[in-house]
């Protein structure tokens, strides 16, 4: 069940008698506190940093056991039991400690180990792959750059957001202006007929003139139904956008309208020309993830380089047998055991291979961010001159309804002097109230043309 917008928080309404105004401040804020959307997005930085505390997980110590045992006809084969801690380090290096303890009839005799167990401890090294950048290292630093692509995706939501919510507020205001200045023509246009049709029903004016009224009120009557049904589907829009805390849906109530006519101020485009810099342009948030996705494939490409290398492993564990369970007692640099392992393909296709679609990913990656980039400088190019279009529009536009309300108003006297009829005054008057709606409409999409100015430039949010 739909809730009720009735009082909204103090600063989001202005109440006047019984009408409430709702501000578009204040429907922006309550879009941007309650809106799924807007909860949704604010989740962005939170996956950046899960992802980052994923990554940071392949640095973790582990600790191991391996238990290998084998028995058959009632005698031990034998007992291999190892166990220890692992410790990877930022430089491809981890270090190894662990205890290991083996027996058995059958045990061969690599395997055997004092009767107190072994210590034993050291490091194994990547001198070949892995040296500089291995998987680990790859993901952290994919892990860190995705972070901050998180907080640029969080703002473009909540820009298209703002977008889409900030036309729909001016949507209504249209809709509801344009609904009251039909109602004022409307109810003139009645109270005309009804004094007309009065006089001519005394035989002071030709019958004619009833007809010619009534058609007025038959006529403003069905534009009326037209906007109130645009009203209506205005309101309704709105309040998709409108949640309560608690995420369920706000409904207007009939008493709640927008910001009155007189309170708007025009938007002009040199308010916002200093927002369009080269500056602004290469902070916005689709070049952010454009360079935050180059910079995750050069990651990719550092890795696919480094596997070039061969595969070197160098790996070295001191070994001493405990003493009253201390592990470093009659240590000896002369109990150790070491290894190398060495592997490189002869031919390196698939690495050299892996290289070159890195290359090529970060080439088209770069050519979609030129693209980007035109593309954006088009958009804000483009919102700036239909700002400036609806700016000039509107201050002709001011002067146009201020000379139809001048030219109405002379053709009243020159009506009551005897000098002109009522279907010239139904002219006039349906020129002014043609100049008011075309004012309306033109302040709207004023208002709708710097909403769309500041979403090029992300500067909803």
């Amino acid at each position: 069940m739909k809730a009720i917008l009735n009082v909204l928080f103090l600063g989001i309404c202005l109440s006047f008698s019984s009408q409430v105004v709702f501000t578009e401040q204040g429907f922006q804020e309550l879009v941007l506190r309650n809106h799924p959307l807007a909860k949704q997005a604010n989740l962005q930085p939170e996956v950046g940093e899960s992802y980052l505390l994923k990554a940071k997980g392949g640095f973790d110590p582990k600790v191991y056991n391996q238990t290998d045992q084998k028995y058959f006809k009632g005698s031990q084969y034998y007992s291999l039991i190892n166990s220890g801690l692992k410790l990877p380090t930022w430089y491809g290096v981890e270090l190894k400690s662990g205890f290991e303890n083996n027996r058995g009839t059958n045990l061969d005799l690599q395997n055997k180990t004092p009767n107190s167990g072994l210590w034993y401890g050291g490091v194994s090294v990547n001198l070949g792959q892995g040296l500089f950048i291995d998987q680990r290292r790859a993901e952290l630093f994919k892990a860190r750059i995705y972070q901050k692509s998180t907080l640029a995706e969080q703002k473009l939501q909540l820009n298209e957001l703002f977008y889409e919510s900030g036309y729909s507020y001016w949507n209504w205001f249209l809709a509801y202006h344009s609904n009251q200045i039909l109602r004022e023509a409307l109810s003139l246009a009645e109270i005309r007929y009804d004094a007309i049709k009065r006089t001519a029903d005394l035989g002071d004016r030709p019958g004619i003139d009833s007809v010619e009224a009534r058609i007025q009120v038959q006529t403003r009557a069905v534009l009326l139904q037209q906007y109130e049904a645009e009203l209506q589907n205005a309101k309704l829009k709105l309040s998709t956008f409108l949640w309560t805390e608690n995420d369920e849906p706000l409904e207007l109530e009939e008493t709640t309208i927008p910001l009155p006519k007189t309170d708007i101020a025009i938007q002009n485009s040199a308010d916002y020309r200093t927002l369009i810099s080269d500056s602004v342009i290469q902070t916005h948030p689709y070049l952010q993830i454009a360079n935050f996705k180059i910079e995750t494939l050069e990651v990719e490409k550092r890795l696919k380089r480094e596997q070039l290398k061969p595969q070197l492993n160098l790996q070295y564990n001191f070994l001493n047998e405990p003493i009253n369970y201390n592990p470093l007692d009659g240590f000896s640099i002369n109990n150790y055991k070491w290894g190398l392992t060495f592997e490189m393909p002869l031919f390196l296709r698939k690495e050299r291979g892996d290289l070159q679609l890195a290359d090529l990913k970060i080439q088209s990656a770069e050519f979609q961010l030129d693209n980007t980039i035109a593309s954006l400088n088009f958009k804000i190019k483009s919102s700036l001159v239909d700002l400036e279009n609806m700016s000039a529009q509107l201050e002709i536009y001011k002067q146009t309804v201020e000379d139809n309300r001048t030219l109405l108003e002379a053709e009243k006297r020159m009506f009551e002097n005897g000098e002109s009829s009522l279907f010239l005054i139904n002219v006039r008057e349906m020129a002014y109230i043609q100049s008011q709606l075309k004012y309306i409409e033109l302040l709207t999409k004023n208002q709708q043309a710097a909403i769309a100015l500041k979403f090029a430039l992300a500067r909803l949010i």
